[in-house]
């Protein structure tokens, strides 16, 4: 097994279609945003397989949880919550989570989250989200809801759901910071499924 603790992100080593659309995608509202229509578009056009070429699709559950998350990532929660829920694996409950906590359904998205467990990519999210808060501090100090982000080696996504509905019901002031670790999130989690859907 390949170990995703320390799991780089470069969408360029996800081909000539995945690629350009992984690079373009936006950051993300904590909330649920609006549909990109031309990305969604090209997206919702995309045959699987041609999608992951000149790489073959080994693991079709891996390769359906990389569209999830595309969707996720240009702002159609309802696309990647008609995929995700069909997932039932861990990575597939992750992306589900992901979009239950876009919606605000913190309640739901935590429900998802126990069944995730303790997934791969945590590891490397946690030294992301520190690298992100210490950037993000700037010789400043970090509210106290967020200190967790920059001194923590373990991922605590219940505590993040937390910080995520705290700024959008403007009880926090982190919001652009949760916005980048959210980013930094799908875009390890898309690696993650993108690596294990394709043989290398």
């Amino acid at each position: 097994m390949r170990d995703e603790s320390s799991q780089s992100f470069d969408p360029s080593t996800f081909g000539p279609i995945f690629g350009p659309l992984v690079a373009a995608a936006p950051l993300n509202p904590l909330g649920a945003g609006r549909p990109d229509s031309a990305a969604t578009r090209t997206l919702g056009e995309l045959p699987l397989a041609e999608a992951f070429a000149p790489g073959k699709i080994v693991d079709q559950e891996m390769a359906e949880a990389c569209v999830a998350g595309l969707w996720l990532m240009y702002d159609d929660l309802d696309r990647s919550h008609t995929i995700s829920q069909s997932i039932e694996t861990p990575t597939g409950s992750y992306w589900h989570a992901i979009m239950h906590r876009r919606e605000g359904d913190f309640g739901n998205s935590k429900y998802w989250f126990h069944r995730v467990g303790k997934h791969r990519i945590f590891g490397g999210l946690a030294e992301a989200a520190r690298e992100l808060a210490r950037e993000h501090l700037c010789g400043g100090e970090l509210e106290p809801n967020t200190e967790w982000l920059a001194g923590g080696d373990d991922w605590d996504p219940f505590r993040f759901v937390d910080l995520c509905a705290a700024a959008v019901r403007g009880h926090s002031s982190a919001e652009r910071l949760c916005r980048l670790v959210q980013q930094r999130e799908c875009q390890l989690l898309f690696a993650f499924c993108y690596q294990h859907a394709i043989e290398l």
